[in-house]
């Protein structure tokens, strides 16, 4: 994990700085051709900042859907772990959000979680595969899953815990949040369901979602 001295010098560069407050209000993956149109800077160059910028953990770089022919193109987005000083929601103020939500509605911390994943913006491709459109949405939010299938069952195993600290001090409440937000996750996008969360040691992570790919119809009814 970058520090935030390094992330300092990396956005001390008023180019990157403009480069990453244009994918921070983009809100959805952005590509290298978008962002030279926007800065009528050449390629190369755009790319050494970006470089620069997923070096200090403030992007995250993924390949694009492929369309036709050809290697896939590059898209960057906000890293879900960036430090909300830079501008952005870090992970533990949309833990503020759900918890402020939880004692204000007196609703339990699944029921908070679930509402808040039906309710996110969903980013990438979400049809198709259900188990790596949900696998892409988990790692927007820092979990950094893992996918093991066997026998119709579907086991996603969350390497990174985004809140740690917060589990240490109350594990009933963060992982039930956490449960719920997979579960809002899996209903919005359809295909796949989220039954259990086994809990380990939030200092190692691997704490690990057991799901199952849902019916065809139940997709259909979840998606339509």
């Amino acid at each position: 994990m970058a520090t935030l001295q390094i992330q300092a010098r990396a956005l001390g560069d008023p180019t990157r700085h403009e480069i990453f407050r244009y994918i921070r209000d983009a809100d959805r993956p952005v590509g290298v051709a978008e962002l030279t149109r926007h800065l009528r800077f050449n390629h190369n160059a755009i790319r050494q900042h970006l470089a620069k910028l997923v070096d200090a953990d403030l992007l995250v770089e993924s390949a694009a859907p492929s369309v036709g022919r050809g290697r896939p193109a590059l898209e960057y987005t906000i890293d879900p772990s960036t430090d909300a000083r830079w501008g952005v929601t870090g992970p533990y103020e949309r833990l503020s959000i759900l918890l402020t939500e939880l004692v204000s509605s007196g609703d339990t911390p699944v029921e908070v979680g679930h509402r808040a994943g039906q309710r996110l913006p969903l980013e990438g491709p979400t049809n198709g595969e259900p188990i790596a459109a949900f696998v892409t949405q988990m790692e927007r939010f820092g979990f950094d899953p893992t996918v093991r299938e066997r026998a119709g069952r579907v086991d996603v195993t969350l390497q990174i815990c985004p809140f740690a600290s917060a589990v240490l001090a109350d594990p009933d409440t963060v992982c039930d949040l956490h449960l719920g937000l997979a579960q809002g996750l899996a209903d919005a996008l359809g295909g796949i369901v989220v039954d259990e969360l086994v809990r380990k040691d939030p200092r190692r992570a691997n704490c690990r979602l057991r799901c199952r790919v849902a019916p065809a119809d139940a997709a259909a009814t979840a998606t339509g």
